[in-house]
């Protein structure tokens, strides 16, 4: 393949990841955090709190995990070498 059409191809798989990635955790935080019937237009501040501990604790997690799989893939690539 391409080393520019490879690169590319990667480029969109990433932007689709993060789409979904963003789209989970909008889904996720808002069920946790905002009741299905609002009672007010704007967010109370214990909605606002708790979507942004939310938000905060789902990126570290994704981090986390990415750096984790990362790793676990470097260590593949090294036995595969052997």
């Amino acid at each position: 393949m391409d080393p520019m059409k490879a690169q590319q191809l990667a480029a969109e798989l990433e932007v689709e990841m993060m789409a979904d990635m963003y789209n989970r955790m909008t889904n996720a935080c808002h069920r946790k955090c905002v009741p299905p019937h609002y009672k007010e237009a704007e967010l109370t501040k214990g909605e606002s709190v708790c979507l942004d501990r939310c938000v905060a604790k789902y990126l570290d997690l994704h981090e986390r995990l990415g750096r984790k799989l990362t790793e676990l893939s470097v260590q593949d690539e090294e036995m595969m070498r052997k």
